[in-house]
């Protein structure tokens, strides 16, 4: 038996190498280039996928594709292609150019691909995060309306369920993982704003969405949750929907979605797509924006200084004046920047196509089931992208909301929403949200403390990128700290 494996190596090796071969006549003929590649042979292929096994067991998967890159030659860090068999390729890119084209120019040519749709259906369904083509274009046409600005001119649903958030942070002094209670109000907002109707999960804490155990146990438990509710929505006359369309107040994203379709499992799909990207994202971002900004007092005190000024500690925010706070703005985009949602973003090449090479050089062909990697955050993070460190423009991997007062990202340099037609349909929702958080958090909160080692922190990446360690937070109300510490000194 051993002697038959051995025998079958070399015939396994000669085949990888024929299908190199084939594929490289096919590139030629469609008058392009191969990508620079990281792994030649099957030997050195198989201690790739290795590596990339052991770190995505470890949650070094992000970090180990930006190292590939930055071990090629200078002037050729930007893409690089791997396979393990010669059949199906991957390649890694965090070129604005090939970016540019997979997501917007070459558009119709990429998109999540079969075995995507497989891999999440029980969870996602049909829904618009789970398909391509025209069941994705109609997705995109029935979620749109609900997205608007005027709809998110209203902001009771944020004022109510932020107070019940502040609420739920301890006296001062005390610790607290802020993580976990954005993860639970970014669900309370959410289902409020989808469905009409709040999961409650800062009063009774649930088990998170996609439990990395009991996959389909979990996704029953949201569906026990959101079903009634569907059934209620549709036993709603179209008329009477059409009355509710004209109350931000009353009017829904599930009521939207019922003008479209009476098919609860096509409801039931878009609900748990919308539920899943607008839960995660926010509560992972703010996790980071307070991570951060805990490491950095003056930061805190100018944030809160230029809310105080423009609304006082009590007074709600509107969505224009939240538009209007340019430091706050400055924090978010360098927060995304930094701790972009989705740090890697995959695509299936769809029809076989090219993509920019380097200047001056050819076209690089991607094959029809070939696979594209964009690593945001190694280009959100790339120096050859950004003026050099400078007295008003921080070193890249550092927290610095101030950089964007004098520098504008290029063009498909920073894409934390993605970009083209596929383009994040709720960014405008998801920073109206944060944003309003921050604002109430500022408003209450004079001094915040991170209670752990800072620098012990990773990077947690299931799809969306999250705060590893947890956020564990002291926040202190004007004049609480004293009386906190000269509490702790009697004591």
């Amino acid at each position: 038996m051993v002697l038959y494996l051995i025998g079958l190596i070399p015939i396994i090796t000669a085949l990888v190498w024929l299908r190199h071969r084939v594929s490289d006549i096919i590139i030629r003929r469609a008058g392009g280039a191969r990508a620079p590649v990281l792994a030649g042979n099957l030997l050195s292929a198989s201690k790739l996928y290795y590596e990339i096994g052991k770190n995505q067991y470890h949650n070094r998967l992000v970090d180990w594709c930006t190292s590939q890159l930055d071990s090629l030659p200078p002037g050729k860090r930007t893409f690089a292609e791997f396979s393990l068999t010669g059949s199906k390729r991957v390649l890694i890119t965090r070129d604005p150019e090939q970016i540019k084209a997979i997501l917007a120019t070459k558009f119709p040519d990429f998109g999540h691909g079969p075995m995507w749709h497989k891999l999440w259906y029980p969870f996602l369904g049909d829904g618009i995060f789970g398909v391509d083509g025209q069941l994705w274009h109609d997705s995109r046409g029935m979620i749109r309306p609900m997205f608007s600005k005027d709809r998110l001119r209203n902001l009771a649903i944020f004022d109510a369920c932020t107070d019940k958030l502040v609420s739920k942070i301890p006296s001062s002094g005390a610790t607290v993982d802020l993580k976990d209670l954005f993860y639970r109000w970014s669900l309370d907002t959410t289902t409020e704003f989808l469905l009409g109707e709040n999961a409650g999960s800062l009063e009774f804490p649930i088990a998170p969405l996609v439990p990395k155990g009991d996959y389909y146990r979990g996704i029953k438990r949201i569906e026990q949750f959101i079903e009634p509710i569907i059934a209620r929505t549709l036993a709603i006359c179209p008329t009477r929907l059409q009355e509710l369309s004209k109350s931000y107040m009353e009017f829904s994203f599930l009521h939207s979605i019922a003008l479209y379709t009476r098919d609860p499992k096509l409801i039931r799909d878009q609900i748990m797509s919308v539920l899943f990207a607008g839960r995660d994202t926010t509560a992972a971002t703010l996790s980071w924006a307070m991570y951060e900004l805990s490491n950095y007092p003056v930061m805190w005190t100018k944030l809160r200084k230029e809310i105080l000024h423009k609304l006082g500690p009590q007074a709600t925010p509107t969505y224009e004046i939240l538009k209007d706070l340019t430091y706050l703005k400055n924090v978010l985009n360098e927060t995304l920047r930094l701790h972009p949602a989705v740090p890697l973003n995959m695509r299936q090449v769809l029809e076989t196509t090219t993509i920019p090479g380097r200047s001056g050089e050819a076209d690089i062909v991607l094959l029809k089931g070939d696979s594209v990697t964009i690593n945001v955050l190694g280009m959100h993070t790339c120096a050859d992208l950004y003026p050099p460190t400078s007295e008003h423009f921080a070193d890249l991997k550092i927290f610095s909301p101030e950089r964007w007062e004098h520098w504008t990202p290029k063009p498909w340099t920073y894409i934390p929403f993605s970009g083209g037609p596929r383009i994040c349909i709720g960014q405008n929702f998801a920073l109206t949200e944060m944003a309003f958080c921050l604002v109430r958090l500022a408003q209450q909160y004079e001094k915040i403390e991170y209670r752990g080692d800072w620098t012990a922190q990773k990077l947690q990446v299931d799809l969306i990128g999250t705060p590893a360690l947890g956020v564990s937070l002291a926040l202190y109300k004007p004049g609480e700290e004293q009386d906190s510490l000269s509490k702790h000194h009697i004591d």
